[in-house]
């Protein structure tokens, strides 16, 4: 390369280095100085991994914290066996239909849902007679329970003489599942 170097005259030679330097550049812009920025960007993915490992971890670190408000969890609440979750419900309901002065007409059979690891849905459909006041009063004191009885569906009309009204009322229950087989649940998706 040296002697075809020397070869040349001072002209050739000037065009010669220009257009090395011209090659050299051009292959810098392409392949190199657009991998100036990963390192960085390789830094921030190696912060943000460990930034999210630390969160696991703490996470982790937590468990046997939630396991301890678990079991309180689950201690303060009443449990009901699960053949008596119908009754218990259809009783509560009849509870305060009695002290509000709501008369049910009739009521369907309940239903039993489970969605819930740590509870069971039972839903029951009634259809009450009450004044306005009676029906309101019913409904918030049936919300007060343990049971966490609400009302899904609401179908309101007036009776015959438009004195009182006539309400298909859906309830649903929420009742806790076994406390050991929560606790065992728990654990294992938290693993």
């Amino acid at each position: 390369m040296k002697k075809y170097f020397e070869q040349l005259r001072p002209m050739e030679r000037r065009l010669a280095v220009g257009v090395m330097v011209v090659v050299i550049l051009v292959v810098n812009y392409a392949e190199i100085w657009p991998h100036f920025s990963d390192w960085g960007n390789a830094e921030n993915k190696t912060r943000q991994a460990q930034q999210t490992l630390r969160q696991y971890q703490d996470a982790i670190a937590q468990i046997p914290n939630y396991q301890r408000q678990l079991k309180k969890f689950e201690s303060q609440g009443s449990t009901v066996a699960p053949e008596n979750q119908a009754v218990d419900m259809m009783r509560t309901v009849s509870e305060q239909s009695a002290a509000t002065g709501t008369a049910i007409v009739s009521a369907a059979r309940s239903m039993t849902h489970t969605n819930s690891v740590f509870f069971v849905e039972q839903v029951q459909t009634i259809n009450v007679v009450a004044t306005d006041d009676q029906l309101v009063n019913f409904l918030y004191d049936l919300g007060n329970d343990p049971a966490m009885i609400r009302v899904r569906d609401l179908e309101l009309q007036p009776d015959g003489p438009r004195q009182k009204l006539n309400a298909s009322v859906q309830l649903v229950a929420s009742y806790q599942k076994n406390a050991g087989k929560n606790l065992k649940n728990a654990t294992a998706s938290a693993q």
